[in-house]
């Protein structure tokens, strides 16, 4: 289950096969309008229905899924797994949920505003409804919990940053965790081997580094904030600039949160956050959008060069998410850039219409750049499974 602020995925899945017997969306949770989107047996449907918060998306859920044909009750369901973004200092793997860990989950919402709340809110009520199932919460920050101290410390007052738990803690750490295994195996490699960079590329974006299957630098910070651009948030910027709004431009700290958070990055360059909005207008010529595909790439291209540095060395580079699954132009305008790395670009390859794990370098090429798409609520299962199996 992952619960946004006014969200809620959810997936039935066999850790084992990685096959998921369900699966559905319910959006506009706490307004009027409300749909559930659900798939089962190949078979979409969506239902109308409003839900007044996540408790009653949950409801909503088990009547949908009784309606179409597997009541939950028969579904053999064995624990209920939580994305949960952030884990602060504490957290840094799965963790049977208590109500020690949910309070928490809770309080670490100062650090994601947007995100933990909101999982707090799915968590109370999937325990509310599924009262006899263990609850499992599985950290996006957890599987960068092995950055080392360089690179997850900021260079602030080192009391100051011990006390409010300011650092580097990373983001999509499931997604990450999950593709770079994938790309191992679908390259038949050791995990161990080899150093790869992740290219998590969605509405929100991070790139990770990756040495031996451990993560040793990630793009986003002590919040989803930090690093590329992304649909609506813009990423790296000179903090001064959050000064200079509040003394000049007259805005609030809300009003700036809301600003860098939901009104930024492509959002914010072109009026738009919807990728396929932003290629449409590229391709017509769209001055604007065009500045804005420029940024993005170049952002993205900068971060692969210094983690390039920062491995000593790259061995393969991955795209994955929504945008690095299905975004061919953008790879390849990445790609484009890379020669000097050792990239040697398939075109062809790269614009296949081909939803596997697929390489779109050149036979022989120095580096292998991969597209493998992620799947992160194999990874949840996977994790929830392992914690009440411990």
């Amino acid at each position: 289950m992952n619960a946004g602020s006014s969200s809620l995925k959810y997936q039935i899945v066999d850790p084992v096969t990685g096959e998921f017997v369900v699966k559905g969306l319910a959006e506009r949770v706490g307004d009027s309008g409300g749909t559930i989107t659900h798939e089962y047996r190949s078979e979409k449907t969506t239902h109308d229905v409003d839900m007044a918060d996540h408790g009653v998306a949950l409801e909503e859920m088990t009547k949908v899924m009784a309606e179409t044909g597997l009541p939950i009750e028969d579904a053999d369901v064995v624990v209920v797994g939580h994305r949960v973004v952030h884990g602060g200092r504490n957290f840094t793997g799965p963790e049977m949920i208590t109500d020690y860990v949910l309070d928490e989950i809770k309080r670490l919402g100062t650090l994601a505003p947007l995100h933990n709340p909101a999982h707090a809110l799915g968590i109370e009520a999937a325990r509310r409804i599924f009262p006899d199932l263990p609850q499992v919460a599985v950290f996006d920050t957890g599987f960068f919990s092995t950055l080392p101290a360089s690179a997850y410390t900021y260079a602030i007052d080192a009391k100051l940053a011990k006390e409010h738990a300011i650092r580097r803690y990373g983001f999509h750490g499931t997604s990450h965790e999950y593709v770079s295994a994938r790309v191992a195996q679908f390259l038949e490699r050791p995990v161990e081997g080899f150093k790869q960079i992740i290219c998590h590329l969605g509405n929100g974006a991070s790139i990770s580094a990756i040495d031996g299957g451990r993560a040793v630098d990630t793009s986003m910070g002590m919040t989803p904030l930090e690093g590329l651009v992304m649909g609506t948030r813009g990423g790296d910027m000179d903090p001064a600039v959050v000064l200079h709004l509040n003394r000049v431009a007259g805005l609030g700290v809300d009003e700036i949160d809301t600003l860098l958070n939901k009104k930024s990055g492509i959002l914010g360059l072109t009026g738009s956050g919807d990728f396929r909005d932003l290629m449409g207008r590229v391709d017509d010529g769209d001055e604007t959008a065009q500045l804005a595909f420029d940024v993005y790439v170049h952002r993205l291209v900068k971060y692969i060069g210094a983690y390039a540095a920062a491995l000593e060395g790259v061995d393969v580079i991955t795209f994955t998410a929504g945008v690095g699954e299905n975004n061919a132009a953008i790879r390849e305008a990445v790609c484009r850039r890379l020669g000097w790395l050792g990239v040697t670009f398939d075109a062809a390859a790269n614009s296949a219409d081909d939803h596997d794990a697929r390489i779109i370098s050149a036979a022989g090429s120095p580096v292998t750049v991969c597209v493998v798409p992620t799947n992160e609520e194999l990874a949840i299962a996977r994790h929830a499974v392992a914690a009440i199996d411990a």
